[in-house]
C-alpha cells in the first residue's frame, strides 16, 4: 500500500489534505501518457504523497475523485502549493483555469514529449507553466523556454528477462521451438506497421525458424489499415508466421518470448517501447525518430534511417542470421537499461523538479 492509499476513506479517495501532487490524466483512451502515469505514480507515492486524476487509470492507484476537485482550492497541510504536473494540452488548460480563474494555490509543472515546432496555443500554455520537463534532448530542442530533461525510466522488474525463453514463447501460446521478432504498438501508419509487415514479407521466406509477431490494435480509424496488412500478409503465404496477437495487457511476457524486436516507426514523441525490450533482455532495430536514438547503444541493437525499408530488412536480418551477435546484444540491453534508466532514476529526477518549483 502506498503513502498516499494509506490514507484513503472508505469512498476509495485520497485525504486531499496530505496530497501535494496532482497527475491528471484527462483522456480515457490508452496512451503513452496514461502508461508513463501508471508506472510512475505507484513509485513516486513511496515517498510523495501524489494522487492521479482523470479517467482510464487502474483503480490500484491513489487517486482524486471528481468530486474532490474544489479541495484544491485550499493549501494541504503542508501549507506549500500543490504541483499540477500536466502532459497535455487539455491538462495545462485545466491547471491554469484553476490557477487563475479560481485562484486556486498551485504549481504548474508540464512534460513534453513532442519533437516537432509547437502550436501557438501550445506556446501560450507552455509560457504559463512554472516548469517544463523534456524527455529528451531532441525534444528540448523544440522548446522557447527553460527546461529540464528528464528522460523515461522502465520498471526493470515488470519488464526482465525469462530464465528461459522456450518456456516464455509456451506461456503465451507460441511455438517453444521457433524464434520470434516483434513489433508492439498501436497498429497504423504513423507507428510503421505496415513497414515492419513489408520486412518480415521479405526476411521470412529464408529463415523457416523465425516468426513474427504484431501485439496492439487498431483504432476505428485504422481498422481498415489493419485489414489490408492482414490481406498483404495471407497474399504473401504467411498468415501462420505473421502473427496479429491483438492488444494485451500482460505485455511484458510477449517481450520475453522475443528473440528480436523493431521499432519501425516514422513519427514518435519519445517511444518506451525499445526500453521494454531491451529490458526484457531483448536486441532491438529502431528507426531514428522519437528518442530512440538516445535509448538504442550500438552494442544493444541500431538505428536505422526512418520509412526505409532497405535498411529495416538489412538491420533486421543482420541480427536474425547471427545468433552470437544477437545474444550478446540482447545482454548488453539488459545491462545498459538496469545502469542507465531504471525507473527510480526517473523519479529521483523528477522530485528535484517538484524541489526546484516549491523553492521559488
Amino acid at each position: 500500500m502506498t503513502k498516499a492509499q494509506s490514507r484513503a476513506d472508505i469512498s476509495g479517495a485520497v485525504d486531499m489534505a496530505r496530497i501535494e501532487v496532482i497527475a491528471p490524466n484527462l483522456k480515457k483512451r490508452l496512451s503513452g501518457v496514461t502508461s508513463t502515469i501508471v508506472q510512475l505514480v505507484p513509485v513516486q507515492a513511496r515517498d510523495l504523497s501524489i494522487a492521479v486524476f482523470g479517467p482510464g487509470l487502474p483503480d490500484n492507484l491513489p487517486k482524486m475523485r471528481w468530486w474532490q476537485l474544489p479541495s484544491l482550492l485550499r493549501r494541504p497541510a503542508s501549507g506549500r502549493p500543490r504541483i499540477w504536473h500536466a502532459r497535455r494540452n487539455v491538462e495545462m488548460l485545466a491547471g491554469l483555469v484553476l490557477r487563475d480563474v479560481f485562484r486556486a494555490p498551485l504549481k504548474l509543472v508540464f512534460t513534453s514529449a513532442s519533437q516537432r515546432h509547437h502550436t501557438g496555443w501550445s506556446k501560450f500554455l507552455i509560457r504559463r507553466m512554472d516548469a517544463v520537463i523534456a524527455t529528451s534532448r531532441k525534444t528540448a530542442a523544440y522548446l522557447e523556454v527553460p527546461n529540464t530533461v528528464v528522460m523515461h525510466g522502465i520498471d526493470t522488474v515488470r519488464f526482465c528477462p525469462p530464465e528461459n525463453r522456450a518456456d516464455a514463447r509456451k506461456a503465451v501460446g507460441l511455438d517453444p521451438a521457433r524464434q520470434y521478432v516483434g513489433c508492439f504498438g498501436r497498429i497504423r501508419h504513423q507507428k510503421g506497421t505496415d513497414l515492419f509487415v513489408d520486412a518480415m514479407i521479405a526476411v521470412l521466406p529464408e529463415r523457416p525458424e523465425w516468426s513474427a509477431i504484431i501485439a496492439g490494435r487498431a483504432t476505428a480509424q485504422h481498422v481498415e489499415f489493419e485489414e489490408q496488412l492482414r490481406t498483404k500478409v495471407a497474399a504473401a503465404g504467411l498468415a501462420d508466421r505473421i502473427l496479429f496477437v491483438g492488444e494485451h495487457t500482460d505485455i511484458p511476457r510477449w517481450y520475453r518470448a522475443l528473440s528480436l524486436f523493431v521499432a519501425p516507426q516514422r513519427w514518435e514523441g519519445f517511444g518506451l517501447t525499445p526500453l521494454e525490450a531491451m529490458a526484457s533482455g531483448v536486441p532491438v532495430v529502431a528507426a531514428d525518430v522519437g528518442a530512440f536514438s538516445e535509448l538504442v547503444p550500438p552494442d544493444a541493437g541500431m538505428v536505422v534511417s526512418a520509412d526505409d525499408l532497405r535498411v529495416m530488412i538489412a538491420a533486421s536480418s543482420a541480427f536474425m542470421d547471427h545468433p552470437e551477435r544477437q545474444a550478446a546484444a540482447g545482454n548488453a540491453a539488459l545491462a545498459y537499461v538496469r545502469a542507465d534508466f531504471p525507473l527510480e532514476r526517473e523519479v529521483d529526477n523528477l522530485a528535484a523538479v517538484y524541489g526546484r518549483v516549491w523553492a521559488q
